[in-house]
């Protein structure tokens, strides 16, 4: 029996996947994203992937067996925490902060979004990917931000508004673009949150 027999089929494959250094993957993740913002879902191949970063479409099917396992690794890898460290000792501050965060890079990943939309659609792990990596992370620096408010008594656990800041942050993001053709920059964002935001949670 050989050694590549002997250590089974599943530690091929990881050999056949340590090959790819982390900076190689990077650059394969950062072009189907950059591709997927430019071009949108369907008009992104495996092979166009291939060519743009100049390798062969076999480098990427031994990594990845599908496009849509390829864009889901790639949406993971990217996962930012962007409010990450916004802690100014007030609720309503901080709900600023985060607005002008997220007007920084508003653009870019609203362009993901928008192009992800009808593949997510039809696609769970594709799905998943894309809460994992611009939702979920979001989400809970948020809820830090409320959970910080309230033990400071800033405002109540169970005020009704609460629970929806994470929707009315992320919707606008979303609808600005259908609603005016414009992307929500950071100073649209700050007037948002003052203007409804805050009054909605009692906050100055």
């Amino acid at each position: 029996m050989t050694s590549q027999a002997a250590e089974g089929p599943e530690s091929v494959v990881t050999s056949r996947r340590s090959k790819i250094t982390p900076e190689r993957e990077r650059e394969f993740f950062d072009a189907v994203l950059e591709q997927i913002r430019e071009c949108g879902y369907e008009s992104v191949t495996m092979e166009g992937v291939a060519a743009s970063t100049r390798c062969s479409k076999s480098t990427l099917y031994r990594q990845w067996r599908n496009k849509p396992q390829f864009v889901a690794a790639a949406l993971r890898a990217n996962r930012r925490v962007r409010f990450a460290g916004i802690d100014t000792g007030s609720l309503a501050e901080d709900l600023r902060r985060t607005a002008r965060a997220a007007g920084d890079w508003s653009r870019k990943d609203t362009k993901l979004l928008q192009a992800l939309g009808p593949a997510v659609a039809q696609d769970h792990e594709l799905a998943q990917a894309l809460r994992e990596a611009l939702v979920y992370p979001e989400i809970a620096a948020l809820q830090q931000m409320i959970d910080r408010g309230v033990a400071r008594g800033e405002i109540r656990a169970d005020h009704p508004a609460l629970e929806f800041v994470p929707a009315m942050l992320f919707g606008v993001l979303r609808i600005r673009p259908v609603l005016s053709g414009q992307y929500a920059d950071a100073d649209y964002l700050v007037r948002f949150v003052e203007a409804t935001v805050l009054p909605a949670l009692g906050l100055d």
